[in-house]
């Protein structure tokens, strides 16, 4: 694949910020993608794949209420509170 100043414009609108060297971030695509070109030579077909989530799923816990006083807990932090509400102040007339 060939990286032109075009394409290296277009990145730099994409991503927005500003490529001070452009010739040398082409040239580095360039050998980044030449590498990745190479790893689609590789014949795969025979090989089993080494990781699969479908073989041993993540176990699940039972999803059980528990009654705790968090609430009170995290409103005894606050500047002001009232019936189980964070008071803040008024900002929209």
């Amino acid at each position: 694949m060939k990286i032109d100043e075009k394409l290296i414009q277009r990145l730099e609108n994409l991503s927005m910020i500003e490529i001070e060297d452009k010739k040398t971030m082409a040239e580095n695509l360039e050998e980044i993608v030449a590498f990745v070109e190479m790893l689609n030579e590789l014949d795969t077909e025979n090989i089993d794949a080494t990781f699969s989530t479908l073989d041993n799923p993540t176990p699940l816990r039972e999803d059980e209420p528990v009654k705790t006083d968090i609430i009170k807990e995290v409103l005894s932090h606050a500047p002001k509170a009232k019936d189980g509400y964070f008071i803040v102040p008024k900002i929209i007339e």
